[in-house]
């Protein structure tokens, strides 16, 4: 197993008109796309951006969806890499793209624009995250959400 260890990727935009996070009606399988933009010195300007799938499930399902992941929003991502296999419709021949399954995600950095395009940074006090509902007074974050969960509870490396 590879582990990979993703900082400040932003979540792209949907194909054509679906939404950028999509899930199951059960919420048991969530799946979207993160892009970062790597050097390249082949590339115009020496940049590129990189775009890779992402799936989650199951608890990590349900936390993404708390977090209200939105297109454009920044993350970081603790993930095993693995690849997708299947048949492609039309041509029925065999397809295979590489995939990041989520163990672990959080909130990098989150930017609002203001009615001329300038980008602030919304996770500052001043700035509380807006998304899909009231932000939470005390953190600006959606709900009840504070940014942060952790999984089992426990840190196995302190007693407490």
């Amino acid at each position: 197993m590879f582990k990979a260890f993703v900082t400040g990727a932003i979540i792209s935009k949907g194909y054509g008109d679906a939404p950028a996070v999509r899930f199951t009606e059960k919420c048991d399988c969530v799946r979207f796309r993160i892009g970062k933009l790597v050097y390249d010195k082949n590339a115009e300007n020496n940049k590129r951006w990189l775009n890779i799938n992402v799936k989650a499930f199951g608890g990590v399902c349900e936390r993404i969806q708390k977090m209200q992941l939105a297109e454009g929003s920044y993350v970081n991502i603790c993930a095993r890499y693995d690849e997708e296999h299947w048949v492609d419709k039309d041509t029925n021949e065999q397809k295979s793209a590489p995939v990041l399954i989520v163990s672990e995600i959080e909130y990098c950095f989150s930017e609002k624009k203001d009615s001329d395009g300038i980008a602030d940074n919304a996770a500052s006090e001043s700035q509380p995250i807006e998304r899909n509902g009231a932000p939470n007074e005390q953190t600006g974050l959606p709900g009840s959400f504070t940014g942060f969960e952790g999984f089992s509870g426990k840190n196995p490396f302190f007693e407490t």
